[in-house]
């Protein structure tokens, strides 16, 4: 071994000491790509598969801490990338999608909506780049939650049209397409035809993360999700009262039939806070989500309080990751977004690959 490589792998095995914040099952060793010694300094340089940014300062006092007894000098380059979950099917890609992540719940009435657009601007706000798409084709809610309900997509070529641009975001919905006023009263395959066209017909931008806002339950649009593109992992969101539980499970037993990856559980409306007195009360029971992660061993992405700036802000098209970002719900939003993003590299760098569709009648 040359002096190079061992020098690489004395500092691959002392990087194993340094946590990825956002997932500690991941250490900074997953990312080294080269370290080089020049006299007394000690340069290192990593790649995350995630947008990892905000972390950088911390990541990079430790690891200059890990090394200051031989180098008094450390330079450590940061620098990150979407990692890309693997495909081993037949699936038609997305053209200019990189890894798509399906919102989920088994019912509606727990905040899903709301938080597939915080966790949307959420990466955004990092420098991926994001795109959302509205799936549920019944009853659309995101061009409201982003503010451009008035707004229709422009045409990219006869058969492509633009994303609608909102907050950094890259966004379609049938908000979009019809009025408030207007119902959709379409059969299921009507429906899946939408939802492929949406998918397929917006001209998307290079986008490092497409959140899909699935409707609730388990019905038409999951099954043509699944079978029409690679989906590279599903987050399922729920209250912790036991008939929104129930319910979930369908939803995680749904996407394991159709071998979609489920990346973990958003615990939504945990807590109401008083806004006068602050008295904390668990309204709908406690650790409802926890026990969904751990019986079907995933992650528990985050929780999130039940707060009436959540609702106002988003129905007046400021979501609160926008509205006010250095607030603590947004932090909440953020600390959910990177750790999905965190889960996906991880997904890549152990070979994981997005579904390869089997579907029985059991």
């Amino acid at each position: 071994m040359t002096e190079a490589n061992s020098l690489r792998e004395t500092v691959r095995a002392r990087l194993q000491q340094v946590p990825i914040p956002d997932l500690p099952e991941l250490t900074c060793a997953h990312a080294l790509v080269d370290a080089q010694a020049v006299g007394t300094a000690l340069q290192v340089q990593l790649d995350f598969g995630y947008p990892c940014g905000e972390r950088a300062e911390a990541i990079t006092a430790q690891i200059r801490e890990l090394f200051r007894a031989e180098y008094p000098i450390v330079d450590v380059q940061i620098h990150w990338h979407a990692a890309k979950v693997a495909t081993i099917n037949n699936q038609n890609t997305v053209a200019g999608v990189r890894n798509i992540v399906a919102v989920a719940s088994g019912k509606g009435g727990v905040g899903k909506s709301t938080t597939a657009v915080n966790i949307a601007l959420s990466l955004a706000a990092t420098g991926a780049r994001v795109g959302i798409l509205d799936a549920d084709i019944y009853g659309p809610s995101q061009a409201l939650m982003l503010g451009v309900a008035d707004r229709r997509p422009e045409m990219h070529s006869p058969n492509k049209m633009k994303p609608i641009q909102a907050h950094g975001v890259q966004m379609i919905s049938m908000g979009n397409l019809v009025t408030e006023s207007t119902p959709v009263v379409w059969r299921g395959p009507m429906v899946s035809g939408a939802l492929q066209q949406l998918l397929n017909q917006t001209q998307w931008d290079e986008v490092d993360y497409l959140i899909v806002d699935m409707p609730p339950g388990t019905g038409d649009i999951q099954l043509t999700l699944s079978q029409a593109v690679p989906v590279s992992g599903a987050v399922i969101v729920t209250t912790p009262q036991d008939i929104a539980l129930l319910d979930a499970r369908k939803g995680i037993e749904m996407f394991r039939k159709v071998n979609i990856p489920v990346l973990g559980v958003v615990e939504n409306m945990s807590l109401h806070v008083c806004s006068n007195c602050g008295h904390e009360e668990a309204i709908f029971g406690t650790a409802g989500g926890e026990r969904l992660a751990a019986q079907y061993q995933v992650e528990l992405l985050g929780r999130l309080p039940l707060q009436m700036s959540i609702c106002e802000q988003t129905d007046s098209g400021n979501p609160p990751v926008v509205a006010e970002p250095a607030s603590p719900i947004a932090e909440k939003y953020r600390a959910i977004a990177l750790k999905i993003a965190a889960l996906l590299w991880q997904k890549s760098l152990s070979g994981a690959a997005a579904p390869t569709i089997s579907i029985s009648d059991d």
